[in-house]
């Protein structure tokens, strides 16, 4: 996966049992924050910092998408922990690692995701994709910035 590819299309449960359909989502850019496993710290404050970040998002027309490989009830019973009531966390569970296989950072070995941030355009080209190591909780502001300097 690489800058300027069209983003693979999914369909995933978020922890509310809503489906998400990438195809879906018109008119707005989408922050896909991949993130290993739920009931982790540096996961928690990687998805509570989409939650506070909300308005700022809001603010640069971006949707912003938590997604690990966790099942919807343990999702659920996560975000319900976090206070996150307004990002929804998508469950890519079944099959297992399907989104992040197609979006070239699974992890074989441990059986989850990279920790990865992937903007995608209004048109769900890939404008910009950023993989962290699995211990570091990645700079929100960075991402803020990079909307910024991309779309503004």
């Amino acid at each position: 996966m690489k800058v300027g590819d069209l983003a693979p299309d999914f369909s995933l449960k978020d922890h509310n049992g809503n489906s998400v359909k990438l195809s879906e989502i018109k008119e707005k850019r989408v922050l896909l924050s991949f993130h290993p496993l739920a009931w982790t710290e540096v996961c928690a404050k990687q998805m509570q910092s989409l939650e506070s970040n909300r308005e700022a998002f809001d603010s640069l027309s971006t949707i912003a998408l938590g997604v690990s490989v966790d099942s919807v009830p343990c999702k659920k019973a996560w975000a319900n922990s976090l206070d996150i009531e307004n990002t929804q966390l998508l469950s890519d569970f079944w099959p297992h690692g399907d989104v992040a296989s197609s979006y070239d950072i699974f992890r074989e070995k441990g059986g989850t995701s990279e920790r990865a941030n992937i903007i995608l355009d209004e048109e769900h080209r890939v404008a910009f994709i950023k993989v962290y190591e699995i211990s570091k909780l990645p700079d929100i502001n960075e991402i803020i910035d990079v909307l910024k300097t991309l779309f503004d």
